[in-house]
């Protein structure tokens, strides 16, 4: 009796590891898939004069939360979706992407304590890891529900092309040589994705095919490089049978690189030293250099770098009168829709402060935006050009305080006054934020044209002639 029951608890056993085993592939196959994800720093408001507020002040600080989760994800969303195809389809974008936070938000790192701001609204700042790929994943799924064009066109990058090849057993100091038969092949892979090719500059006066001089990889007018070198060795093979030698040509190595020139980064670099590779002749081993190179790159790879999901840029601000009002700049900065994060470098009073800013968006319109947004907002903030673009030079933003005749006091004026952020929200969030009468008065001082939309006024807001030019 005993041996039978054991025997039956064996089977038993037996059957359930068979199908524990054959249901984990499914489980496994139905697992989240892991995702990229970006560190946001965002800023939540709302307004405490509100009548739903006042009776119940755990409600004001889930708002206050649920408004910084949805602007973190705001400016994900902002990487992908143009700044005006978003404030056009502020509501639809916020019905389905926005208010969706659980599955969006990886985490919430870090939360500051919430504190009642001397303009009347209550502030919270939080650091977020938000999922990118759910996010565009959501937008693309929705544009195409909702029949609208909100992902952003990339139009038709400019890329150019430099293939150099050198003869493995000759010295470091002879001179790579371009070939145009390993160009054109992979001239015609980047073609194959309706892109351009650009013109490479022939002349290399280093005799380095990976020089970073500006007359080989700063090529201004392409926004990429990619830049190879492939060595070659002659190799000499006597057939036993025959006695026949056959010269063929093996390669020992080939470097590639791919090098966005508007900032000079090397976006993608790869070494590799294939094994047993030989051709009869030069041209067809060159013709599979050029194929190898571009099995490097997908048309995916150069959407992912013009979509930049971030790029750190440095801005610095002259003309503040002490490090507090630095701070206090900071925080402004913090609740603009491009800006992912800021880092407060240094501050001396005869230099400026200098922040660096991890920004959402095209590198082409950096210094547009800056002007467009962050500019104008603090303009809009102060109600006077109080801060100006001076310059803008590679990955540097120059901007300038003039306290002008005023005699304001730029910490009360900081504090006192909305965020900056207010300025250019839409009056869709603007309907979630601010609810009494006060907030909306204090609001309509620099954001009048939404408030006014808000209220069911004809006013609309006019495009800036600057911001129309630059987009052709």
């Amino acid at each position: 009796m005993e041996h039978n029951r054991r025997f039956v608890l064996q089977r038993v056993l037996s059957i359930g590891l068979i199908v524990l085993f054959l249901l984990l592939p499914y489980s496994l196959s139905g697992a989240e898939p892991s995702a990229t994800t970006v560190l946001v720093t965002a800023e939540g408001l709302a307004d405490p004069e509100a009548d739903t507020f006042k009776r119940d002040k755990m409600l004001l600080y889930d708002a206050l939360l649920d408004d910084a989760r949805s602007q973190a994800i705001e400016k994900v969303v902002g990487i992908y979706v143009d700044n005006r195809s978003l404030e056009a389809n502020y509501m639809l974008i916020q019905d389905k992407v926005l208010t969706r936070s659980q599955g969006l938000i990886k985490s919430v790192l870090s939360k500051s304590e919430p504190w009642l701001g001397e303009d009347g609204f209550m502030h919270i700042l939080i650091k977020a890891e938000v999922y990118t790929g759910k996010v565009e994943n959501n937008l693309r799924e929705m544009s195409q529900a909702q029949r609208v064009n909100l992902i952003k066109e990339f139009g038709n990058p400019r890329i150019s092309v430099a293939i150099h090849i050198s003869d493995a057993d000759r010295s470091t100091d002879v001179k790579a040589q371009r070939s145009a038969v390993a160009e054109n092949i992979l001239k015609e892979h980047v073609s194959s994705f309706g892109y351009r090719v650009w013109s490479e500059p022939t002349e290399n006066p280093t005799g380095n095919a990976f020089s970073t001089s500006p007359s080989v990889a700063g090529s201004k007018n392409a926004d990429f490089t990619i830049r190879g070198e492939a060595k070659f060795r002659k190799v000499s093979v006597t057939m036993r049978a025959s006695g026949i030698t056959l010269h063929k040509h093996a390669l020992t190595s080939w470097t590639v690189k791919c090098i966005n020139n508007h900032t000079g980064e090397e976006i993608y670099f790869n070494n590799t030293i294939p094994k047993r590779r030989s051709w009869i002749s030069e041209d067809s081993a060159l013709e599979d250099v050029g194929r190898m190179i571009g099995k490097e790159f997908s048309r995916k790879f150069f959407e992912e770098q013009l979509m930049g999901k971030t790029k750190m840029y440095q801005v610095e601000v002259m003309g503040l009168p002490s490090y507090e009002t630095a701070v206090l700049l900071k925080k402004e900065l913090i609740g603009l829709r491009p800006v992912l994060n800021v880092d407060f470098r240094t501050f001396d009073l005869g230099t400026g402060a200098l922040y660096e800013v991890e920004f959402s968006g095209s590198n082409l319109n950096f210094a547009q935006l800056v002007n467009s947004v962050m500019v104008q907002a603090l303009n809009a903030k102060f109600d006077r050009k109080a801060f100006a673009l001076t310059g803008v030079h590679d990955l540097v933003v120059k901007i300038a305080y003039n306290p002008g005749s005023t005699g304001e006091d730029l910490s009360e004026k900081f504090s006192s006054t909305p965020p900056s952020s207010l300025a250019t929200a839409t009056p869709g969030r603007l309907k979630s934020i601010v609810q009494s009468e006060s907030a909306r008065e204090r609001v309509r001082a620099i954001n009048p044209d939404a408030i006014a939309a808000l209220s069911g006024e004809t006013k609309q807001k006019s495009n800036a002639p600057l911001d129309t030019i630059m987009n052709f």
